[in-house]
């Protein structure tokens, strides 16, 4: 199941991202959205689990949880 992160402190990094996700369960994928000119994140990312019923506790979880200094959305990733 694909979750997309937003509202992130610009600073964090994947393995960041990718430790607040672990503690749920099995993390297929991690990646913040960058900026194509400068490299900096946009301030949001995608994570995708295996299992989706571990996704939908990290979903619950992680959202509005204060990550350095700002809370965090959370929520499942739609197909465009």
């Amino acid at each position: 199941m694909k979750i997309l992160v937003r509202n992130l402190e610009r600073s964090i990094t994947e393995a960041e991202l990718l430790a607040l996700f672990e503690p749920y369960g099995e993390v297929t994928s991690c990646a913040l959205v960058l900026d194509q000119v400068t490299g900096k994140s946009k301030g949001f990312g995608f994570v995708e689990m295996a299992d989706p019923r571990q996704a939908v506790q990290a979903i619950k979880g992680l959202n509005t949880l204060k990550v350095k200094g700002i809370g965090i959305r959370v929520k499942a990733a739609e197909d465009k």
